[in-house]
């Protein structure tokens, strides 16, 4: 089992805020689970295909290369600005 977090405009864009699920077979990386996701439908892949958006797993900020395990939690946050 993985948690999904999504942040700010990730979570209103997609109506979900946290969701827990069984981790895909072949999900081996934060690219892949993203992919995996955008298969879900447009708004889907619209939202997680910004090359802008960042990722954490347990909390460190990763690359899409960044492995994904059973156990872990994975959090999508858009760009963060400030003045």
């Amino acid at each position: 089992m993985i948690r999904l977090r999504y942040f700010a405009s990730l979570r209103e864009t997609l109506g979900v805020g946290d969701e827990q699920l069984d981790l895909p077979d072949g999900i081996t990386d934060v690219a892949s689970l993203a992919r995996w996701l955008q298969s879900r439908d447009e708004v889907w892949d619209a939202t997680l295909s910004d090359h802008r958006l960042h990722a954490a797993v347990n909390q460190e900020v990763v690359r899409p290369d960044a492995p994904v395990s059973d156990g872990d939690e994975v959090a999508w946050f858009p760009p963060v600005t400030g003045g």
